[in-house]
């Protein structure tokens, strides 16, 4: 015969204040760890909406990123008519040369400034990204020193408004408009006439990359295979989503140094939550003794106890899901490939504060297991004459 389960809820009543800080101590190392997942998973929805499966990327051989890539327009005007590539309404490839360079900028978070990627590009290379779309203000114009910005960078940043200027290079340019990628990096660059930033950067004849569209996804990957065995191009191409795939491993050693944290918390944790139920279990003797005596089996006490911690745990892990909700949507920046802050939003999904509660109940169950084994094995009379 099983104990009730309210004869365990009546005890974590009735010993409320123990109950509150062990919960409170498991609540909070659910909360480091929950933090740390909805971090890196809103990191990855950031990349995952960034780019596009028929997107190639095309570097100069050896570059890891568009920064430190030089590609020259002779290059481009070789590889843009290659097998696979699409073509826009004007009959034209779509495919876009960009040049890609670093600017500081004064932030909220940061006041003595912080890099920010500026993207030069042509008419084509607006249209190939059909998540992009201006949400203030009108793109800039051809031949003229305007950029628009990404809606991270409008909000984080005071200076990057509409109708101001911001200085890179060696000019001045004009902000005309704010841009909205729907979650994606593109939030956190500034663009500019590619033409306009090449000349600026003293860089006519070279940029920085090159950007296709395949026809499809078979295309995609015979013109990534056809790319890289040109011995004459000497490029490097891949996937636009394999690039951004790349990208997530700025956030490994935080995600690493957050679970280590999170282990060792979970292992103090764990004999609170030992501690707690071995102090039950003393204070409970004469009742476990009764119980005994009412029938009740060695089994079903050792059940009631691990329940009772779980219970306890899982309180905990509620407590835990509850502290991490305010940081969802909450906006941070990581750098990226290109050594430029990469503003993403913290994600806190049910699927993560479902691992919360599950990780809780582990705790639970782990810090449990033993008080309740020693609450089993109490024998009737020792059990009844204990004060």
């Amino acid at each position: 015969m099983a104990i009730p389960l309210a004869y365990n809820l009546r005890n974590l009543v009735v010993r409320k204040t123990t109950t509150i800080m062990t919960a409170l101590g498991i609540g909070l190392t659910v909360a480091v760890l929950l933090a740390i997942l909805s971090l890196v998973n809103g990191l990855r929805s950031t990349l995952s909406v960034s780019g596009d499966p028929l997107h190639v990327l095309v570097l100069r051989q050896g570059a890891e990123s568009e920064l430190v890539s030089l590609f020259t327009r002779a290059q481009f005007q070789d590889l843009k008519f290659k097998a696979g590539i699409a073509t826009g309404s004007d009959g034209q490839p779509l495919a876009s040369m960009e040049v890609v360079t670093v600017m500081i900028l004064d932030s909220v978070d940061n006041p003595d400034g912080a890099n920010l990627n500026v993207r030069g590009l042509d008419q084509k290379g607006v249209e190939m990204r059909s998540n992009v779309h201006i949400s203030r203000g009108r793109w800039f114009q051809q031949g003229q020193k305007e950029v628009v910005v990404g809606k991270s960078v409008a909000s984080r940043f005071p200076d990057a408004q509409i109708g101001r200027k911001v200085h890179f290079g060696h000019s001045e340019w004009e902000i005309v408009g704010v841009m909205d990628a729907g979650g994606g990096v593109q939030n956190s660059e500034v663009w500019g006439d590619l033409n306009q930033v090449s000349a600026d950067l003293n860089r006519v004849q070279t940029v920085s990359s090159c950007l296709v569209k395949a026809t499809d996804a078979v295309a995609a990957k015979a013109l990534v295979q056809n790319l890289n065995d040109d011995q004459r191009l000497a490029v490097h191409a891949m996937p636009e989503t394999e690039y951004y795939d790349q990208q997530t491993g700025n956030a490994k050693p935080l995600e690493y140094t957050g679970l280590i944290v999170a282990v060792i918390m979970a292992i103090g944790s764990s004999f609170a939550a030992m501690n707690t139920m071995y102090a039950a279990v003393a204070r409970r003797a004469r009742e476990i003794g009764t119980l005994r005596v009412l029938g009740f089996s060695r089994g079903s006490i050792l059940f009631s106890f691990l329940v009772e911690s779980v219970l306890l745990s899982t309180l905990g892990g509620l407590l835990g899901c509850l502290l991490t909700l305010p940081l969802n949507s909450v906006t941070t920046a990581i750098g990226n490939g290109n050594f430029a802050e990469m503003a993403f939003s913290f994600r806190v999904t049910p699927q993560i504060m479902l691992v919360g509660v599950v990780f809780a109940i582990i705790l639970g169950s782990v810090g449990g297991l033993f008080p309740a084994s020693n609450a089993a094995r109490k024998q009737i009379l020792t059990a009844l004459r204990e004060v």
